[in-house]
């Protein structure tokens, strides 16, 4: 019983920071849940070879209500640019039923080495990037911004994040002022997490070795969990997102990913 209070303790606790990041800087918030999950499964036992899985999947079921409130509080705020969001949110749909075919037929360890990747380029991003820097002032014409979005699908539903950090980027470049491009990258999120939830449900249905009361890879218990806390986190993150610098906080995130994805290569390493 000790141990169950510290694992509920645990994930309600994971609830709440992912709930303010989601708010704060528009995303889902799997950058900090996904290794928050992956060890916790581990502590319960859950096969190495399904572990990042189960990860993946029950990230993105917590994903689904954080970003739609947390889309529903800036859309309320008028900051959403709905033209981006048109163009962006079909061909973001398409990206990740593409990445979820990929994360059927992958290992965990395959999935490990795309966290490891790509989550050093988001680490590089929060700690180099500026929100100053500008490739121009109109979204790239069909299909550039098309592809883009696919790519962006794709890696999302693999790292189980809402999209926001290269949906952000994007849309700063050309032109959007950093609270709108927040705002519509909330948005983003439902649109990665749903049809990734689904995916991940599908690709782990009747699996062997799942934990209780699971759907495929999805935990009902953990998303059960961290859910409530998330959801009455992300209004706070989104009040603050209009009116405190963002600069301390993406370095910080940007120094938990590192350590994050070291966490991954050691295990990588040492398979």
């Amino acid at each position: 019983m000790a141990g169950l209070g510290m694992l509920a303790v645990a994930l309600l606790t994971a609830g709440l920071v992912v709930g303010f990041l989601s708010g704060l800087l528009g995303i889902g918030g799997g950058g900090v849940l996904v290794p928050v999950l992956y060890e916790t499964f581990g502590a319960l036992g859950v096969d190495p070879s399904i572990r990042m899985h189960m990860a993946l999947g029950t990230s993105l079921a917590v994903i689904v209500p954080t970003s739609l409130r947390s889309f529903a509080a800036h859309r309320a705020r008028g900051a959403v640019d709905w033209e981006a969001f048109r163009r962006i949110g079909p061909w973001i749909v398409i990206g990740v039923v593409l990445g979820v075919i990929f994360a059927n037929m992958s290992s965990s360890t395959v999935l490990k080495w795309v966290w490891v990747v790509f989550g050093s380029l988001l680490s590089l991003k929060m700690a180099l990037g500026r929100d100053d820097w500008r490739l121009g002032s109109e979204l790239p014409k069909p299909p550039a911004l098309e592809i883009y979005s696919v790519g962006v699908g794709i890696v999302s539903v693999l790292m189980s994040i809402g999209g926001a950090a290269f949906i952000v980027s994007m849309l700063t470049l050309y032109g959007r002022n950093m609270l709108q491009a927040v705002a519509t990258s909330s948005g983003i999120g439902p649109l990665i997490a749903i049809p990734g939830v689904i995916g991940f449900v599908w690709a782990g249905w009747g699996h062997s070795g799942l934990p209780p009361l699971s759907l495929g890879f999805v935990s009902l218990l953990g998303a059960g969990l961290i859910i409530p806390a998330s959801v009455l986190a992300a209004p706070l993150g989104v009040r603050l997102a209009h009116g405190i610098s963002r600069r301390k906080l993406e370095l910080a995130f940007s120094m938990f990913l590192a350590v994050v994805v070291v966490r991954f290569l050691v295990s990588l390493l040492l398979e």
